[in-house]
């Protein structure tokens, strides 16, 4: 599988492995706060590359690294469960791409074929609320 943000609409992040040892203490997140794809719909059959644009209400969206109340910024899922909640959501793997910038939308290149797109809001230290702000997953066809 291929994947592709455009250079300008991502930024990727990595954690040391001393990182990932450390207690990542997480954000509560706002009562009634939600995030959700605006696009592509569910069951949409779209042309790569796939803009994606990403919806969030009740929080405001912030730049990684910017401690703000109520704030974080958007990471997209491809494929991919993501199950834990309690460090930082580690970018640089192909199937979450990291929207560090404060970006509420991406062109993504995918290649033909199904994919389920998710996202997930993390904090200015790329940690998940509590509980996590995602979206419901989409499921998508490139043709």
């Amino acid at each position: 599988m291929r994947l592709l943000a455009a250079a300008f609409a991502v930024t990727l992040v990595s954690t040391s492995a001393c990182a990932q040892d450390q207690d990542w203490p997480r954000m509560d997140r706002p009562p009634g706060a939600s995030s959700y794809i605006i696009s592509p719909s569910n069951g949409e059959i779209v042309s790569s590359p796939v803009a994606v644009k990403f919806g969030l209400q009740g929080m405001g969206v912030a730049p990684s690294g910017v401690d703000y109340p109520d704030s974080g910024h958007h990471h997209l899922a491809i494929n991919r469960d993501v199950t834990n909640f309690d460090e930082p959501l580690v970018s640089g793997e192909p199937d979450l791409l990291h929207f560090g910038g404060g970006q509420t939308e991406a062109s993504v290149e995918l290649e033909p074929g199904e994919y389920t797109l998710q996202m997930i809001l993390g904090d200015q230290d790329h940690v998940p609320h509590d509980p996590p702000v995602m979206s419901a997953k989409v499921t998508i066809t490139v043709k």
